[in-house]
């Protein structure tokens, strides 16, 4: 069994996720945060699991659904939510928004909008890993819509080929935006499996079990720095709400209630919330006293957005690419 520390970390870890995104839902129709925001809502198991193993020195990159990666790897949370807000001390300046998220003191190199953008970056930074002889890794945080971008075999190809620390987390919410699994991938095909074939050690696990999804992803990280080369792991879990906003859609048929509800009873937080309890590990006065801190760095994370500037229209060409 995991140590108690690492136990009540991961449900921290967990509901300071949910707690900002939820904080997020609440706000978001006063039209102040002016950009897509694509929530993690139900998901934080993984990026939870990965807070607690993880490094500074390790490296990450993500996707569009990016708040919880960030967060969990230690990102400033008053930059993030300034970032939003689009003020000037975002964690990009205000430029960027919810799905372009940086945070270099923490080894978060950025996350971004199409979809397998990032995974070629998180090979590079690999390789540079390897180049410089470190023993650290890089993570590359993709959806299972990721896979059916040639990127991803190509990228996967090279990190294989060339022994690359790179760790390919997939966090498989079942759907691409509205399209499940079975309508875009043949029925009994494993995206792990398929991995595995490229030359890649691959795992598969429960992403809303933080526990056994800890103790997977620890055993892999472990591996990898002491063996080298890159793995691949494939993690079940599922979003709550609409692909890109602060809503539930179940309304509009692309899945069904009874679908939803059943994964909801999956709640990652829930879960291990009950076992803690159960093992006497946490009582609801510890919990309690958990909820209040988390909620007055979330608050804290917001009015700091509130109060900061606009960025300066004179910044607006600042640390971009342009033609000479």
């Amino acid at each position: 069994m995991l140590k108690s520390d690492i136990r009540i970390n991961l449900l921290r870890e967990m509901k300071r996720i949910r707690f900002y995104e939820e904080e997020i839902v609440t706000r978001y129709s006063e039209q102040k945060m002016r950009c897509p925001t694509h929530l993690s809502i139900g998901q934080e198991g993984v990026p939870a699991a990965l807070s607690q193993i993880l490094t500074k020195e390790d490296l990450a990159v993500s996707t569009h659904r990016a708040h919880a990666h960030y967060l969990g790897k230690g990102g400033d949370g008053k930059k993030f939510i300034a970032e939003i807000y689009g003020k000037s001390t975002g964690c990009s300046g205000g430029k960027g928004g919810s799905m372009h998220l940086v945070d270099l003191s923490v080894g978060f190199k950025g996350s971004t909008a199409i979809v397998g953008n990032s995974i070629p970056v998180g090979v590079g930074l690999g390789l540079a890993q390897k180049l410089d002889n470190t023993n650290n890794i890089s993570c590359v945080f993709i959806g299972d819509a990721a896979v059916e971008e040639g990127v991803f075999y190509e990228s996967a190809n090279f990190a294989a080929v060339k022994q690359l620390p790179v760790l390919f987390v997939c966090e498989n919410n079942q759907y691409s935006v509205y399209s499940p699994l079975k309508v875009r991938q043949p029925i009994g095909r494993k995206i792990f499996e398929m991995v595995e074939g490229i030359g890649i050690p691959s795992s598969h696990g429960d992403g809303n079990d933080v526990e056994s999804c800890y103790l997977l992803l620890d055993d892999i990280v472990n591996n990898m720095k002491k063996y080298g080369g890159p793995r691949f792991v494939e993690l079940d879990t599922y979003r709550w709400r609409e692909h890109c906003g602060p809503n539930y859609d179940n309304h509009i048929g692309y899945r069904t209630e009874e679908e939803f509800l059943k994964w909801k009873k999956r709640d990652p937080i829930a879960m291990h919330l009950n076992r803690l309890l159960a093992d006497k590990v946490l009582d609801e006065e510890a919990i309690a006293a958990m909820d209040i801190e988390i909620k007055c760095e979330v608050d804290k994370a917001f009015q700091f957005a509130i109060e900061s500037p606009y960025p300066d229209p004179k910044d607006a060409y600042k640390n971009i690419y342009k033609e000479l």
